[in-house]
């Protein structure tokens, strides 16, 4: 009775372990499913989506920074996803960055390198603004860590209707100016003064019209600013080793003759200067003769 009042008890206790850890599994995987859901909900936004039938005109612009697994495929699903809804690519910079070297001899002609490294890319894209909130949500999925979103809309139609108003007047003003010089223009200095007043209006207005051409060109294409990061990886490579400036030597014997080569040419340097100086050796040898003889009696 006892022993099967103790295997019932291990049992129950069995099933309560396992029954606290699947319940253990089931909140961790919940929460992170829900971590995922809502990396990817919190890149989107309302302001990202194009109102229809609206008046104004909106320049939309977004800056985001994430961690991704692989950078360099994250990339590559970018721009697909940027060329499938109509944009384009304007920069890229797709580098590696290195943190750390080292380099481990493990023979005699082998050396393990091993390089610590990280990978980042800087991408401006272009994309019509109507899919702006579709190609976000599209670079969401790249996501694993999103550090932050930033998404920005100025309202520019009255710059845009400020500037059409300009060019009206300037062009009212280029024909009274132009009536004016070809009826009234008489004297030299008063026509050069009313061209240079007219084309003065003309750039005028030619900047208006840029700017204009400038501003719908941003309303009708948004820009997407993304920085992309991974965690550090580890790289190591065997290489073979460089040989040490003594394997290079040459031997013993071979040393022994350049060494009796180099003593000969000292010997014959220390000969040849000697021999320079034969005049002062022999005016110092007839002095000391001279001094003997004469002033030493």
């Amino acid at each position: 009775m006892k022993t099967t009042a103790k295997l019932g008890l291990t049992t129950l206790i069995l099933i309560l372990v396992l029954f606290s850890c699947k319940k253990a599994d089931y909140a961790t995987a919940e929460t992170s499913a829900d971590t995922v859901t809502m990396d990817s909900t919190a890149i989107s936004s309302s302001a990202a989506v194009e109102k229809k039938d609206s008046k104004q005109k909106f320049i939309r612009t977004a800056d985001i920074k994430f961690k991704v697994k692989n950078v360099v495929k994250s990339t590559y699903a970018i721009e697909n996803a940027v060329q499938k809804f109509g944009g384009f690519v304007t920069y890229t910079n797709l580098q590696s960055n290195i943190h750390d070297q080292i380099k481990t001899k493990i023979s005699l002609d082998s050396t393990l390198e091993t390089t610590k490294y990280s990978v980042e890319n800087n991408i401006t894209i272009r994309i019509p603004n109507t899919q702006l909130d579709t190609v976000i949500k599209s670079i969401a999925k790249q996501i694993d860590f999103l550090d932050f979103r930033v998404i920005k809309v100025d309202d520019v139609s009255l710059k845009m209707l400020a500037n059409q108003l300009s060019q009206k007047r300037n062009s009212v003003t280029e024909k009274r100016v132009e009536n004016a010089i070809d009826s009234k223009g008489k004297k030299i200095n008063d026509i050069v003064e009313a061209e240079n007043t007219l084309a003065n209006k003309k750039e005028e207005k030619d900047n208006r019209i840029i700017e204009n051409l400038s501003l719908q060109d941003q309303v009708n294409f948004s820009t997407i600013t993304l920085q992309l990061y991974q965690n550090e990886t580890i790289k190591q490579e065997i290489t073979a080793s460089e040989k040490d400036n003594a394997a290079y030597k040459p031997n013993l014997g071979i040393q022994t003759i350049d060494a009796l080569k180099s003593g000969w040419y000292i010997l014959e340097s220390i000969l040849i200067f000697f021999i320079n100086l034969w005049p002062i050796i022999l005016i110092s040898i007839g002095g000391f003769f001279l001094y003997k003889k004469y002033l030493k009696k």
